[in-house]
């Protein structure tokens, strides 16, 4: 059996050097130009797994083949764009990986496993946990340890957040509320900033002990 896995980002790169360790035949695609149907084909894949994929996967694709998402949040709750930097600035401290086969609508397709996921913690401490999540998923999906199941609950929708986003402009909300949104915004996602004047300070990482909040970064 063929399986091919979509990302990008660092991260899901070492899930996908990990995973082809173990099973030879896993084929990365990592450019959105080289998701085509040719391509699919010529592969042949028992799976398409998509842990970290920024663009529309076309509709042919998703038609064809058993394209399998890993999303971040505990489904049908926070579907849509950035579900984790949504869900840390709700204060939400738990959530689920959840992996679930892909059709026409944005992340309703049906549930295959879900994992807890905590989301305390620098965003290096999440990504580390979702690393493990997509791996061990992945393995047990290919090992035919999964189960579907149809999506309960009242959906929640939420867009990706744009660079623009970054800004923090009230100073004035709880230091608590301040620490998530620094955090949840640390490489590689469009870093947390403030303008002061012609200059922008932008944050690179939050620590918070209940009462000080401190922070690194640099002015630009």
């Amino acid at each position: 059996m063929n399986y091919v896995f979509c990302a990008y980002r660092e991260y899901s790169q070492n899930v996908y050097n990990k995973l082809k360790k173990r099973y030879k035949n896993i084929f990365l695609i990592k450019k959105k130009e080289d998701l085509t149907i040719s391509n699919i084909h010529k592969i042949s894949p028992k799976y398409i797994f998509f842990p970290d994929w920024s663009w529309i996967v076309p509709n042919e694709i998703v038609k064809l083949n058993n394209c399998i998402c890993l999303h971040e949040s505990n489904l049908p709750k926070f579907r849509g764009g950035s579900p984790i930097q949504n869900q840390i600035i709700k204060g939400i401290t738990k959530t689920k990986t959840t992996a679930f086969l892909m059709n026409s609508k944005l992340d309703a397709g049906d549930i295959l496993l879900q994992q807890d996921l905590s989301l305390e913690g620098s965003l290096d401490d999440v990504i580390s946990r979702m690393e493990k999540n997509d791996y061990e998923i992945i393995c047990k999906i290919i090992q035919g340890k999964s189960k579907r199941r149809k999506q309960r609950g009242i959906p929640s929708f939420y867009k990706r957040r744009t660079p623009e986003q970054s800004e923090l402009i009230n100073l004035n909300h709880p230091k608590s509320f301040m620490y998530n949104f620094i955090r949840m915004l640390a490489d590689p996602y469009p870093n947390a900033f403030i303008r002061i004047g012609k200059r922008k300070i932008i944050f690179k990482l939050a620590k918070f002990d209940g009462r000080n909040l401190s922070f690194q970064g640099v002015i630009e």
